[in-house]
């Protein structure tokens, strides 16, 4: 087991900086669009989205961002609320808008290169299509609530517009200079609050052992007999079990994991089932050591508590119809 100091170094720190560093991504290219007129410009192309659910065409952009970059989407998101543009509410349904495009990175930088080799092109086809349209039907909730709660909303784009004493024009060094100034001071709000609750996080982790000897205090020896009943309400076999718990650490390994048993023990479907229900179970580790440290210091710790819950609820509710559709074929 490591040291506190050790993890703090070797886990948190390397974490901090790395999303720091695409934070201030976001954020400063946001302010440069700000700074440069480029919002007005890039939101044409998000229009279709923001005009549905009620957002500001500005919203647009972080909207489209996510497609490269989740935590630069974020951070644009995360500016456009401290310059009041949006509201907690308009914020909420921009963060479950973002959804899908957040997804469609990950079809070529994870799903397509490393699990659809891994799970062989039929499964990994369904498995990518599951997640896909999951993703999807929350970004539809999304568009949804914008369209009921949003309506009649009336949005301060001026906001976003960069001051200028006397209207008078400023050098490209100058607008530089100001978007720069804008993003360090967003930084500084930030940063602190992701290396608090990082540093906690990991250290948390890696002293988890504490938890597993909470399941023996209790007469949970096996953590996958809690799991067993479950596989067996939806007829899956109980080599499933291992796969799910496997997810629950490492969604690879997972994927890793299931690949032998597909066409011997588990049948396509049986297989997608079981790599969505680790998907379900790992949402609680996933939560803890990704989502409360992220989004906590992206919002604070009320607005992004709102966010993860949110967020959580609708993957957990649509991971569970996708199985119950699965399950019905």
């Amino acid at each position: 087991m490591q040291s506190v100091l050790s993890v703090l170094l070797n886990e948190a720190l390397p974490r901090v900086l790395t999303i720091a560093v695409l934070i201030g991504a976001g954020v400063g290219l946001a302010n440069l669009a700000v700074e440069y007129g480029l919002v007005t410009v890039i939101a044409r192309a998000g229009r279709y989205l923001t005009e549905p659910a009620n957002l500001p065409p500005e919203v647009g952009t972080a909207v489209l961002t996510n497609t490269v970059s989740v935590t630069a989407g974020y951070g644009m998101l995360a500016e456009f609320r401290e310059e009041a543009l949006l509201d907690d509410r308009a914020t909420l349904i921009a963060v479950v808008i973002n959804t899908f495009f957040g997804f469609v990175q990950h079809i070529f930088t994870y799903y397509g290169p490393v699990l659809v080799p891994i799970l062989g092109v039929q499964v990994g086809l369904m498995y990518v299509g599951a997640r896909a349209g999951i993703s999807l039907a929350i970004t539809g909730v999304g568009l949804l609530a914008g369209s009921l709660l949003l309506r009649g909303y009336e949005y301060d784009s001026g906001a976003l517009e960069p001051e200028t004493p006397d209207d008078e024009p400023r050098t490209n060094r100058e607008k530089v200079r100001s978007a720069g100034e804008s993003t360090l001071e967003r930084l500084r709000s930030i940063v602190p609050r992701l290396a608090v609750v990082y540093s906690l996080v990991f250290v948390a982790l890696e002293y988890s052992d504490r938890i597993l000897a909470g399941f023996a205090s209790v007469g949970v020896d096996e953590p996958g007999a809690v799991l067993e009943p479950i596989a067996g309400l939806l007829g899956l076999p109980g080599a499933a079990v291992p796969v799910i718990l496997v997810s629950l650490v490492d969604p690879t390994t997972g994927a890793i994991t299931v690949a032998p048993l597909i066409g011997d023990v588990l049948t396509p479907n049986e297989a997608v089932i079981t790599l969505l229900m680790g998907s379900l179970v790992s949402l609680t580790i996933g939560t803890v050591k990704r989502s409360i440290p992220f989004q906590f210091g992206i919002w604070g710790a009320e607005f992004g508590t709102k966010v993860i819950v949110v967020n959580v609820c609708l993957k957990a509710v649509f991971i569970l119809v996708a199985i119950a559709g699965f399950f019905a074929v």
